[in-house]
């Protein structure tokens, strides 16, 4: 039951999160135009490598490491202690590099100091240590309160194309002081540290070794963003940007079960219950594969409509983009639970690397012809690509230790419902001009249209659901 309610808390907050930028994205996208939006994701991208070169891999290693010694208050107090310190010290350093960095660039110096703040926000940021405790809940809520502000704050002060400044820095400060709220939570977990006994620099070789397939993963999370703002524009990148934030909010309510999963299959694993384990990778591929199929068809379907509705006509092609990345909520479901899920937990790192390096390599070889082919759209192309050659390794590497065919025993069924879906909301759209109110009735229609079809397949997914309710 922990499991579900940990993941039904996520899922709560994912929705919230997906149902805030649809309230202030179309906002934004009118009052700052494409240029301020394209000024904001391109500034935002560049901030980013900063901080994943501070981080050094610490969100995914100290999750899981709380999660093998929970049971333990002295070691976990220990572990915290010491790879908070530790990641303290380098994002100072990444700071430090930040401000150099800015030295020598010639634009933008106003909207990268507000950026800056999201670096220094990174340094509190201990999500990871109560993710290894399976505690969603104090990191839900506190997320929720925090947005919330920050949603009154744009409204009330970003008013116009001068305001551009005054957004980054609330989108900045609000990340940060949503970091440092989580501290006071601390006290029920944890002892004070034990000054002569800390090894920081203990965690610093096997947090790199997570490290590198972080680094691996942003280079076509951030890396796409940046070569479209040189190659193309500053706009494009914002349309890029737009087309990634409206498919990664729906994607993370199928992500979701990673971030549970992660420790429970670690805590799992290092009491030696391997068979528990598979079992729960098969459940939650299955589910993950019935969620995340009808959100990339239903994508697809409404997107054209969608781009011109929610952010106006000047991000039209918008659509486009959205079409072509609604694959990647699929790929990346799948290899949310082969890679985060068990490659991780168990331990298979350098599998996990692999696999990811090589999404990145591919999209680094990818992106240059491709965008210089097709623009924006081929920076796109290559990111799906990219996507589908790390799910396609993972499968590879763990063909002898799980059941290929029981993984995908029910995804026909899947693909069916979705299909048959799309085709219908699709049609819609063709002959109707979408509204809010057109939106959420085609979402109804979806979501009944992939059910018939789901019970006349007879497929497992709804037998399980039942048998839990």
């Amino acid at each position: 039951m922990k499991i579900i309610k940990n993941y039904l808390y996520n899922v709560f907050y994912q929705v919230f999160v997906l149902l805030v930028p649809l309230i202030t994205m179309p906002y934004i996208a009118r009052v700052l135009g494409p240029t301020g939006v394209g000024i904001t994701s391109f500034t935002n991208s560049n901030a980013q490598y900063f901080i994943l070169a501070g981080s050094i891999g610490v969100s995914l290693y100290g999750n899981r490491q709380i999660a093998y010694y929970r049971d333990n208050k002295s070691k976990a107090s220990q572990i915290f202690w010491e790879v908070f310190l530790m990641r303290m010290i380098t994002i100072l350093a990444s700071l430090i590099a930040f401000f150099v960095f800015l030295g020598f660039e010639k634009e933008y110096h106003q909207a990268y100091l507000m950026q800056s703040i999201l670096i220094i926000a990174a340094a509190f940021d201990i999500s990871w240590f109560f993710m290894g405790f399976e505690n969603f809940k104090v990191t839900v809520l506190r997320n929720m309160i925090i947005k919330l502000i920050s949603l009154a704050c744009i409204f009330i002060f970003v008013r116009g194309k001068g305001d551009l400044t005054l957004y980054i820095a609330v989108l900045s400060i609000s990340q940060l002081i949503g970091n440092i709220t989580l501290f006071p939570h601390l006290r029920r977990y944890i002892n004070l540290p034990d000054w002569q006994n800390l090894r920081i620099w203990r965690h610093f070789k096997p947090s790199l070794v997570l490290f590198v397939p972080q680094i691996a993963t942003q280079v076509y999370l951030i890396l796409n963003k940046t070569m479209v703002g040189k190659m193309v524009s500053v706009e494009a990148a914002g349309f890029y940007d737009n087309s990634d934030k409206v498919v990664k909010m729906v994607l993370a309510i199928v992500t979701a079960t990673g971030t549970v999963m992660l420790p429970r299959v670690a805590n799992t694993f290092a009491k030696g219950d391997h068979e528990q384990v598979k079992k729960y990778l098969y459940q939650s591929f299955d589910f993950v594969s019935a969620v995340s199929i009808p959100m990339m068809f239903g994508i697809a379907a409404i997107a054209p409509q969608f781009s011109i509705m929610f952010f106006g006509k000047a991000f039209s092609s918008v659509g486009e983009l959205m079409m072509v990345e609604s694959i990647v909520i699929i790929t990346i479901a799948w290899s949310n639970v082969l890679g985060v899920q068990y490659l991780l937990p168990t331990n298979h790192n350098k599998e996990y690397t692999i696999s990811v390096t090589i999404g990145a390599f591919v999209n680094i070889v990818l992106n240059i012809p491709m965008i210089l082919w097709m623009g924006t759209t081929g920076a796109m192309v290559a990111t799906v690509i990219s996507e589908i050659s790390v799910t396609g390794y993972q499968l590879y590497v763990v063909r002898n230790t799980l059941n290929i065919n029981k993984l995908f025993n029910e995804t026909w069924k899947y693909m069916i419902a979705g299909l048959a879906m799309f085709f219908a909301i699709y049609a819609i759209n063709m002959f109707c001009k979408m509204t809010m109110f057109m939106l959420f009735c085609e979402v109804i229609i979806g979501i009944v249209i992939y059910g018939v079809v789901l019970l006349f397949t007879r497929a497992n997914i709804l037998g399980y659901l039942y048998k839990r309710y």
